[in-house]
């Protein structure tokens, strides 16, 4: 019988806080449920913000949680090579484009937009989805632009890529933290317009790494917050016509801050290691979060 395999996976830009906590241990205590096996993967693709410092910090923290994972942990940024693999695969089957457009060249193509009276479409996150023009540039331009070493991403061609699967594409969710029901959910790509999967100095995304590591690490359920359910419809499309199996998904409830937001690391909300520098039992974080 094959083993259930549940993962934790952290980005190491900051203190992990008690949203990490309830995420970390709720994995652990469903993979001890069912038998199964905890792996922790480090997503550190952002070598700018990710640390060895914050993870050392990562990884103290875990350890001082009770976490226990199988080893080797699996460091994103030494696996650049197996997703530049993918992204050569899909430069070749012609679903992803190099884009050229800056930020403040973006703002202004949809300002101008705007002021004609047509509202820009947003992705789930609230982030204005990317306009067309690059997708329609002439192959030689494209190549001409990258000589010159003009700064680009490369995009999905969420078009191309949704008519390359064909038909509807869904998700198995689970419904709460038993995982004992289930239900299906419609996976809505389209929703992300075209979404960067690499860029040029760094062969993948947060989008392609995670799809590419659940597949190679044999990962059969992720399980994560509330704030990344609508980014399952992306990664379903990703594994469609990369051929990758498909997990289950369960998408946990989120730790709120006393505002009413969800905690966020970039925001300063209160790390694990403060809280144990001030007095806090790891039963004490596992009663914050209701565990």
């Amino acid at each position: 019988m094959t083993l259930l395999t549940f993962r934790f996976a952290p980005s190491p830009n900051g203190d992990l806080h008690l949203g990490h906590a309830y995420s970390a241990l709720l994995n652990q205590k469903l993979a001890e449920a069912h038998d199964g096996r905890l792996l922790l993967r480090i997503e550190d693709i952002d070598t700018t913000r990710c640390t060895p410092q914050f993870e050392a910090g990562v990884l103290a923290d875990l350890k001082w949680l009770g976490l226990g994972w199988e080893e080797p942990v699996r460091r994103q940024s030494e696996h650049f090579a197996e997703y530049e693999a993918v992204l050569d695969r899909l430069i070749r089957e012609d679903l992803v484009y190099p884009a050229f457009m800056s930020r403040s060249e973006i703002r202004a193509f949809i300002a101008d937009s705007e002021k004609r009276g047509r509202d820009w479409p947003r992705d789930p996150d609230g982030v204005p989805l990317y306009p067309p023009s690059d997708k329609a540039l002439p192959v030689k331009e494209r190549k001409r632009r990258i000589a010159e070493n003009e700064p680009f991403a490369w995009r999905l061609d969420i078009d191309a890529a949704v008519a390359r699967v064909g038909g509807d594409l869904a998700w198995t969710e689970f419904t709460d933290e038993s995982l004992s029901a289930t239900r299906s959910v419609e996976a809505r790509p389209r929703d992300w317009g075209d979404v960067i999967v690499a860029r040029r100095d760094i062969p993948t995304s947060y989008h392609l790494a995670v799809t590419v590591d659940d597949a190679l690490q044999g990962v059969s359920r992720v399980v994560r917050g509330q704030d990344l359910f609508s980014a399952t419809g992306l990664q379903r499309l990703l594994q469609e016509f990369l051929g990758l199996p498909q997990p289950a998904y369960f998408h946990h409830r989120l730790i709120l801050g006393p505002d009413g937001r969800k905690l966020s690391k970039s925001l300063g909300d209160t790390g694990l290691a403060e809280l144990r520098e001030a007095g806090a039992s790891p039963d004490d974080i596992r009663r914050m979060v209701g565990l």
